[in-house]
């Protein structure tokens, strides 16, 4: 199965935690925090959204912030990803 969105949202996969501190220190699963940082995995195509043109400004591949809480997460063949709008992220990370 495939996502396919629509409008203005974009399906991300977030990152991998850091297992170690920059010191060296391995940290437990249970320590380690949820990073913020996504991988772009398909993007819709734009265009009229509450009545405002929306230009898609990420593509798939680009590695970006979003606010905390932003978005659903979906499962989809044992893969974890988020659904945002273009507008809850907060930026591309180069």
């Amino acid at each position: 199965m495939t996502l396919k969105p629509l409008a203005d949202k974009v399906v991300v996969k977030r990152l991998e935690a850091e297992e170690k501190t920059k010191s060296g220190i391995y940290l437990a699963p249970a320590a380690q925090e949820k990073p913020e940082l996504f991988e772009v995995v398909a993007v819709g195509p734009g265009g009229m959204v509450d009545g405002n043109e929306v230009k898609m400004e990420v593509k798939a591949g680009d590695r970006v912030i979003t606010g905390k809480y932003s978005g659903t997460t979906v499962k989809v063949d044992s893969e974890e990803y988020t659904i945002v709008r273009q507008g809850d992220i907060l930026a591309i990370v180069q």
